[in-house]
């Protein structure tokens, strides 16, 4: 569908030759509001609010890097013949949920390990605030105008797009076109996931581990579909994209992680701390 392009200024904030990219301030916004809501439910729980905030402090370069390396090697052929300091370009976009996570959950590891602080107890702890964080962050990707779908049609624009705010639709036409706003959907099933795990975690008390598993099923569920929709994903080989074969793997991994955990005894906990009798 034909649309005029009316694109957002993209920088939030120009320090003479330093640009702070809108970008940068979400992601960085949602950082820390997750960060502030851990550190409450630790305080809750009686557990030191410290360990949550040096997990966050290393797991969040962590996750940057890993996030970065993650895009540039599965979009390598887009990096190969230019300049090399645009691997480093992280402000234009170009890092991946997936490869952001696999940086944190090992970081978690480690840090829990080192410690001696339960691993699940830490992720369970942290997993709202991970999913809130990504719906908050999907919104610097509107802000780049990527991480979109393909384009609208006009019964979908008169029956759905119509409605939204037009900042959003403006931001959604690029080049003349008006795409799929699927950071949008992406945003609002995260924010969906968050009221989930705050209601599992609060009215059911589920076994230690589940909290965070059940963010992973959530999570990749809802990425697997709306993946399917998006014009910029990374491919694995052929038609097959990468976070979509990511989200099959890791919603069957959690599934069997929880079901071992229980069969075997591991879950002996709540996620409120108590013995399972």
């Amino acid at each position: 569908m034909a649309c005029t392009p009316e694109a957002l200024d993209r920088v939030f904030l120009q320090l003479g030759p330093l640009s702070i990219y809108w970008y940068g301030v979400i992601i960085a916004a949602g950082a820390f509001l997750g960060l502030w809501l851990a550190t409450k439910e630790s305080e809750r729980l009686g557990v030191n609010k410290d360990y949550m905030v040096d997990i966050v402090v290393y797991a969040i370069p962590a996750a940057i890097v890993c996030a970065r390396i993650y895009y540039v090697v599965f979009e390598w052929d887009r990096y190969a013949g230019g300049p090399w300091w645009d691997v480093f370009a992280i402000w234009e976009g170009g890092i991946a949920i997936h490869g952001a996570l696999i940086g944190a959950v090992l970081t978690a590891y480690i840090y829990t390990k080192l410690k001696g602080v339960s691993f699940w107890m830490m992720t369970d702890i942290a997993a709202p605030s991970i999913i809130l964080g990504q719906a908050i962050g999907r919104w610097g990707n509107f802000m780049n105008q990527e991480a979109h779908g393909g384009p609208v049609t006009e019964s979908f624009y008169n029956n759905f797009m119509q409605y939204l705010p037009e900042f959003i639709n403006q931001q959604m036409c690029i080049g003349g076109t008006l795409y799929h706003p699927t950071f949008l959907y992406e945003s609002l099933w995260n924010i969906g996931g968050f009221i989930v795990l705050l209601i599992l975690r609060y009215k059911f008390n589920p076994r230690r581990g589940e909290v965070f598993l059940s963010y992973v099923i959530w999570y990749s569920f809802g990425r697997f579909f709306i993946e399917g929709m998006r014009t910029d994903s990374l491919y694995l080989f052929g038609e097959i994209r990468t976070a979509q074969l990511i989200s099959v793997v890791l919603i069957a991994l959690a599934i069997v992680v929880m079901v071992y955990r229980r069969k075997t005894g591991l879950a002996d906990k709540y996620y409120n701390g108590k013995k399972v009798k």
